[in-house]
């Protein structure tokens, strides 16, 4: 059920990133605060990175090493895009970006998603680039599409050896910001029949990762002929994942 809105506005009070896309300053919302120059000191701080005109407010797909297929679930992202753009008031580009943590443009996008089935392997570049962009604003959501929870969990460690996969509380505004989640994520496929659960790291706090496990989002985000699923799930997943996009947009530090 989505929330009324006086709901809604009272958690947008807290945040003056949300009461920015209210207003219509979406630009601020493209982005998120930039690569250090070299040589530079490393801070939290900076003001929010503008993106540059040619950038659009989207879900940028993360494309890795190590053998996975980071290009999973084709129809996902484009289905969760036009949710997106049909229920809020964010102007988002209804294609997909796809991101190397290497590339300049990863700045631009406050949501990276990760799927697929195999290995992923960061390199020590990588590892870095991907904290920089957790702590200076970014938000990740990892989708366990059944085979890459061993690989994930060794990599995000490297990224942060001192913070924990922790379970998100069900009272975190990421199952409430839009659509209501009292009972937490939504189970689309069966995978080894366990509870869908969803794993975060929080930076202070600000849930900067999000882990879909034992649940399958993306599937869930896929044309109906692809899996079939029941048009309930479908739409629960849909929600789900319009929550995350809101949150990351709506999270993000300001100065």
């Amino acid at each position: 059920m989505m929330r009324g809105a006086l709901g809604v506005v009272r958690w947008a009070r807290k945040s003056v990133g949300f009461m920015a896309m209210l207003v219509g300053s979406v630009g601020l919302l493209t982005g998120v605060s930039p690569r250090p120059a070299p040589n530079a000191q490393r801070t939290t701080q900076n003001a929010p990175h503008t993106a540059s005109p040619a950038a659009r407010l989207t879900v940028a797909r993360l494309q890795y090493d190590g053998g996975g297929d980071w290009y999973a679930n084709p129809s996902s992202l484009p289905n969760l895009l036009a949710a997106i753009h049909d229920r809020t008031s964010l102007d988002v580009d209804k294609v997909e970006a796809r991101v190397r943590l290497t590339d300049d443009k990863l700045w631009d996008y406050p949501f990276l998603h990760v799927t697929g089935h195999g290995n992923i392997r960061l390199s020590d570049e990588e590892v870095v680039r991907l904290r920089d962009y957790l702590t200076r604003g970014g938000f990740l959501h990892v989708s366990d599409n059944y085979g890459i929870d061993s690989s994930f969990r060794r990599e995000i460690k490297r990224v942060f050896p001192d913070r924990e996969l922790v379970d998100v509380p069900l009272s975190h505004p990421i199952y409430h910001i839009i659509y209501d989640f009292p009972k937490g994520l939504p189970k689309i496929h069966e995978h080894d029949g366990k509870p869908a659960r969803g794993f975060g790291i929080f930076i202070g706090d600000r849930l900067a990762v999000f882990y879909d496990w034992q649940c399958d989002l993306g599937n869930g985000w896929e044309d109906y002929e692809v899996y079939h699923d029941p048009p309930a799930l479908h739409e629960a997943a849909l929600r789900m994942g319009v929550n995350l996009f809101v949150y990351a947009v709506t999270s993000r530090p300001v100065p």
